[in-house]
């Protein structure tokens, strides 16, 4: 075992000045950060836990609503504003994992996920530069089909783990960032980095720096929209390909359309080709296709995900039906 310090932080200004300096770490539910340390992948000497911060959903001036970072993911699926006005967030977060795990994770925790690819948990044979920056990346040849087909680099071709992140990605949300230089707001589409030559940072934030909040503003949309996993088995497993949408009709055409998939790239994928492609169309198949086909244009794919550009298509067509057999009703 390797030894590490533990505190517990009452506020904001403590957990910041607990979490400074090199090998400290933020603790929310820690289904993932313990799993990065029991397999020695995280190696932190100090855990700073505060999950007994920010944990409250409030409504914003605007409309929309402010998500405490410690607000456990179940709280946050049932919650009855969440449910009528954004059900995309509370059918993402029931699309993960177990009961069990949803009932420990936090908001704050889920954005900071890692990915769960193979040779990034196997610290004794394999090489990643997500791990070690600089000893090359073993997935480009060995076994890749649930890696990045867009969006990937040389470096690194690893994919976001997130179900709910592909929510807020396709909601506009903004991520609330305290850190020794005060607050700051985050776009949720700029807060995962793509891979680019330093694959071991996965977002912007700076050392130090604490999620507090994720802000949902107000969105008509968000009303009519839903969130599809397509994954090798029912339960607990990761996306090959999700698919987080939100659809308005009016007088016959696509008004208001957004698009996140999730499996697809190191940070949840916003269609904004997709998007563009389908405003102010008629709705159907063809048209959900060739949005799809746009988003996809420059799709790389690897040895053994070929599928997934297809995939991505159906699934996003099959999605879009529904929602807007729903706008019509």
């Amino acid at each position: 075992m390797t030894p590490f310090d533990y505190a517990r932080a009452d506020d904001v200004a403590t957990a910041l000045r607990m979490g400074a300096g090199e090998g400290s770490a933020f603790l929310g539910g820690g289904t993932n950060l313990v799993d990065l340390m029991r397999e020695t992948v995280a190696r932190p000497t100090r855990l700073i836990d505060v999950t007994g911060l920010s944990d409250t959903i409030e409504e914003t001036d605007g409309g929309g609503l402010r998500i405490g970072a410690a607000v456990r993911n179940t709280a946050l699926a049932e919650h009855p504003a969440v449910r009528s006005r954004y059900p995309v967030l509370s059918r993402a977060i029931l699309a993960g994992a177990s009961a069990q795990i949803r009932n420990m994770a936090t908001v704050g925790g889920n954005l900071l996920q890692r990915t769960r690819c193979t040779y990034f948990y196997d610290t004794d044979g394999s090489r990643c530069n997500k791990r070690v920056i600089g000893s090359g990346c073993d997935a480009l040849g060995g076994f890749n089909r649930i890696h990045a087909v867009l969006g990937a680099s040389e470096a690194c071709v690893a994919t976001h783990p997130s179900d709910l992140c592909v929510a807020f990605a396709a909601l506009d949300a903004v991520v609330q960032v305290a850190g020794p230089d005060g607050m700051r707001a985050i776009a949720f589409d700029r807060f995962h980095r793509l891979p680019g030559d330093r694959p071991d940072l996965d977002t912007v934030l700076a050392p130090g720096e604490l999620i507090v909040a994720v802000e949902v503003p107000p969105a008509r949309v968000a009303a009519n929209s839903t969130y599809r996993k397509v994954r090798d088995r029912a339960s607990y497993a990761f996306a090959l390909i999700s698919v987080a949408a939100a659809l308005t009709i009016e007088d016959g055409r696509i008004a208001e359309v957004r698009i996140a998939f999730g499996g697809v790239a190191h940070k949840p994928w916003r269609a904004r080709k997709a998007e563009a492609a389908l405003q102010g169309q008629v709705p159907g198949e063809a048209a959900f296709r060739a949005a799809a086909a746009a988003e996809f244009a420059d799709a790389q794919v690897l040895r053994d995900n070929g599928f997934k550009p297809v995939l991505a298509e159906r699934t996003l067509a099959a999605v879009l039906g529904e929602l807007a057999t729903g706008a019509r009703a």
